[in-house]
């Protein structure tokens, strides 16, 4: 009994972390497509500079917290700020895209991630593409073997590698470091989505799309693909808390996958204020969610102040390293 339930055990470990590096995708698409502590008073209106929220008024008794998170960064630049951390001490619970604290979640997740009737990459592309794409994944080294990446879904297979492509070697999801947050506060931690409904999106758009997109990414790498620049500028936006600049950066990124940007970002954004309007009123949470979400006019925190609540950004420092957990 001991040794099955250690093996679920590591099992489960193993789900999440990959988990972790495929909620990565959902923050790169998000840009691609266009002691006792005190809650800081929120800044003024107009610096809108941060990447923490306070929603309140239409009827809330407490207030809610917003935070924009992104999904995988160097671990040198993990930490949580005081103001984050105090939101999730006076809120009654936590709510991610996804709950990765739920052990069913993580464990029947990867089979969500293949796509659909044993489809491969080679099924895809031609076999010279097919050559390309396999012959530069396996000299990445990836963690994976090529012959089980090949039937995940190809938008799956980008995520890893740019997350090969991060200048460090110890990535660390935002998620994880307020999971830690929430479970030393003993708060519950719940998603706004289900993995197979996450999944299902990719199931939305074509697989010899998403195989075309993979091609790209590797036919243009070299020291720095042009993704990969406009990734770090996004992540420079994000380091700077600036919200009003990431939108301006996912606005220029047009690309093949524009036209999925209703289903990828938009329906979702509008699904979880929906939502968020009924947890609410329910009682106090902190909401996580890639900060790709929160810009813009069809935006989390445009859809939100449409609903009638008051959005104030919260002064947050992140620089401070003495802070991380």
């Amino acid at each position: 009994m001991v040794k099955k339930l250690w093996y679920h055990d590591k099992k489960y470990k193993h789900s999440r972390m990959k988990i972790y590096r495929f909620a990565f995708i959902f923050s790169l698409l998000a840009f691609a497509c266009s002691s006792s502590k005190k809650i800081e008073r929120p800044i003024p209106q107009g610096l809108e500079k941060s990447l923490l929220w306070q929603i309140s008024g239409n009827g809330l008794e407490k207030p809610s917290y917003l935070f924009g998170t992104i999904h995988m960064l160097c671990e040198d630049d993990a930490s949580l700020s005081d103001s984050l951390k105090a939101a999730i001490e006076h809120s009654e619970r936590i709510y991610l895209e996804l709950d990765m604290d739920n052990l069913f979640e993580m464990l029947g997740a990867l089979r969500h991630m293949k796509m659909r009737n044993d489809t491969s990459l080679a099924d895809l592309l031609s076999a010279d593409d097919y050559i390309k794409v396999k012959t530069f994944m396996e000299n990445k080294n990836i963690m994976m073997p090529f012959s089980e990446l090949e039937t995940y879904k190809p938008l799956l297979a980008s995520s890893i590698l740019l997350e090969s492509s991060m200048p460090c070697n110890s990535p660390v999801a935002m998620e994880q470091l307020i999971m830690q947050e929430a479970k030393n506060n003993k708060k519950r931690i719940d998603g706004l989505e289900t993995m197979a409904y996450q999944m299902s999106i990719f199931d939305s758009i074509p697989y010899k799309l998403q195989a075309e997109q993979l091609l790209k990414y590797i036919t243009t790498d070299g020291s720095a693909s042009n993704e990969e620049k406009e990734f770090e500028e996004m992540m420079q936006a994000y380091k700077e808390q600036d919200l009003e600049k990431l939108a301006q950066q996912i606005s220029k990124n047009e690309n093949d996958m524009s036209p999925y940007e209703e289903i990828l970002l938009y329906n979702r954004n509008r699904n979880w204020v929906q939502k968020l309007k009924t947890i609410m009123q329910e009682r106090p949470v902190t909401i996580a969610v890639g900060a790709g979400h929160l810009p813009g006019e069809k935006g989390v925190i445009n859809l939100l102040r449409k609903e009638g609540f008051t959005v104030k950004a919260v002064k947050s420092d992140f620089t401070n390293k003495t802070k991380k957990i």
